[in-house]
């Protein structure tokens, strides 16, 4: 990989703090400097990955084939997805457009030509890939914050420091598990601090989308339990969200990112939302849900 370039200003990758203190504020905006807490984050992606894998070694034959949340994947096709999206963030260099629509990219065609790569391969080599590339990439993203590597990638809404990726893709990770986890009806423990950083970034992808088709917020979002807070969102002049973490009544901070990645009803989750602010955090939801050609979720 070539050195990046150092990152410009407006795209600072984010403030950096002790990894033993939680971070309590979250600020993304796609004009400017975010503080997303990128140590902190990585630390939560290691966490999740490694404990979806210790979950994924009890699985039989039944579990790997079994339906999950995303209507044309098992399980095992989901854990395949999650295999592909590692790789590509150890991959990732300046100016990547892996996810770039404008590149070509479309989340509900795109990740199925992906899946051809690993076409046929067994659960059991799988999961040896999944954990594999779960502990190179947290070496390599452990490389590039001690180095304080800074370059851009092309996100589905433009460009970002790499760090924002890397939220991205923890997201995308933290929605699948659910995807798989929950219709078997079992219990799935995670940290406040997980919920809270994949609502902040759903919402702002929500927004992000919204402005996209010419929808307008301008909110201030009170969610409850784990990862809950107070979550103001201003998509009129490029995406800010900002989150403060803390006691709050709500729906579920984890069932409105469930919503608006499209997995439930946006109406349902945001109902005290004016109608017009309603519709426009709807459009990911629908856009995903959209059917073309061969499906993703």
């Amino acid at each position: 990989m070539s050195d990046p370039s150092p990152t410009p200003p407006a795209l600072a990758a984010g403030t950096y703090r002790d990894a033993s203190v939680r971070p309590s504020k979250l600020l993304l905006r796609t004009s400017g400097g975010c503080d997303l807490d990128p140590p902190y984050l990585l630390d939560l992606i290691g966490q999740q990955q490694q404990r979806f894998t210790a979950t994924l070694q009890g699985f039989g034959p039944g579990d790997w084939a079994a339906p999950t949340r995303c209507a044309h994947w098992s399980a095992h096709d989901v854990v395949r997805h999650l295999c592909d999206n590692t790789a590509i963030l150890i991959a990732a260099g300046p100016d990547d457009s892996t996810f770039d629509m404008a590149a070509g990219f479309d989340p509900r065609i795109t990740p199925c030509g992906w899946l051809a790569a690993s076409a046929g391969e067994s659960p059991d080599a799988t999961l040896g890939r999944f954990a594999a590339t779960t502990d190179d990439l947290l070496a390599v993203l452990r490389g590039r914050l001690a180095q304080d590597r800074g370059f851009d990638v092309r996100l589905p809404y433009g460009p970002m420091d790499w760090t924002v990726l890397m939220l991205h893709i923890f997201w995308d990770s933290w929605i699948h598990e659910r995807d798989v986890l929950l219709p078997r009806g079992g219990s799935r423990p995670d940290s406040g601090d997980a919920t809270a950083f994949a609502a902040a970034y759903g919402i702002f992808f929500a927004a992000a989308v919204a402005a996209m088709f010419g929808g307008t917020v301008q909110e201030t979002l009170t969610l409850g339990g784990e990862g809950g807070g107070t979550f103001a969102v201003d998509n009129r002049d490029g995406v800010t969200i900002t989150f403060s973490r803390g006691p709050a009544t709500g729906p579920p901070a984890a069932d409105v990112a469930d919503a608006l990645a499209g997995r439930s009803q946006v109406a349902a989750v945001l109902c005290d939302l004016p109608a017009g602010s309603r519709s426009a955090m709807s459009a990911l939801a629908v856009f995903l849900n959209t059917p073309t050609g061969p499906q993703a979720p």
